[in-house]
């Protein structure tokens, strides 16, 4: 199966997941599955480290790694239910490749400048990549871990920004205004760039790009809830699908074209 055969196949084991579990965050899920899939099929190693750091979108990773084989349909079965192995954020020891529970925002970076520093003084070689929401980068944690990752020239760490513009009340130029992180990034001495999220050969050639010794910073231009009904909506962050929408988008996502 091609990758993007298997891209299709497990967005459309999101879509059911989510579905059957009558849940939302479909929105933030369908904004970064293109990238999780990507790191986790094209680019990481087997040494490498993931964070996610926007937990809401647990979703998307459970999926990725059921693409993988690493957990199983009777696993995703159980997600959000008592006791069950896979929660709404990710959290506990069961999850394969899980370092650290998330879904409280700002954390992630830290954690994962923290990790890539301890691997280079180990000199294992090993990278390490945290997914962020553009949300997110409200919090000040997020700029304090990105300026002792430039100071401590961690060129072993990439951070990707899931920038969909929408967040928990309302679009993030408008609840903080920081519609355009690249400039502020790049202010502080990342090597900063833009690029399409939906696009997983753009995303894997700027993370293979040459390497400038600093940490690399990816801002993914995203659409939140892409191929839904309530693609680029607020509502996308909280509903679950009704029946009839579910089958619609199953419909959009059997007929998506890729490059």
């Amino acid at each position: 199966m091609s990758f993007f055969e298997t891209l299709r196949t497990t967005k459309l084991r999101l879509l059911q997941l989510h579905h059957e579990a009558n849940c939302g965050h479909l929105g933030g899920n369908f904004s970064c599955i293109e990238a999780m899939m990507t790191l986790h099929h094209r680019v990481m190693g087997s040494n490498d480290r993931f964070i996610l750091s926007k937990g809401h979108s647990a979703g998307a990773l459970y999926a990725t790694l059921w693409s993988l084989g690493r957990l199983s349909d009777e696993d995703l079965k159980t997600f959000i239910r008592d006791n069950s192995l896979l929660p709404g954020h990710p959290s506990g020891s069961g999850i394969p490749g899980l370092m650290f529970s998330t879904g409280s925002l700002g954390h992630g970076p830290s954690l994962a400048a923290g990790l890539a520093l301890a691997l280079r003084h180990k000199k294992l070689g090993h990278r390490v990549f945290c997914l962020c929401s553009d949300g997110e980068w409200q919090e000040g944690s997020c700029w304090e871990a990105l300026n002792f990752a430039i100071h401590q020239r961690l060129e072993n760490l990439t951070i990707l920004i899931d920038q969909n513009g929408l967040q928990g009340f309302g679009r993030t130029q408008d609840i903080i205004s920081c519609e355009n992180l690249l400039p502020r990034i790049t202010a502080f001495g990342a090597d900063a760039q833009k690029v399409n999220g939906h696009d997983p050969a753009a995303i894997e050639r700027a993370i293979r790009s040459p390497s400038m010794d600093i940490p690399r910073v990816l801002i993914l231009e995203t659409v939140k809830g892409r191929g839904l009904h309530f693609e680029n909506q607020l509502e996308s962050h909280y509903l679950p699908l009704s029946e009839a929408n579910y089958i619609e988008a199953r419909k959009a996502i059997e007929q998506e074209q890729f490059e």
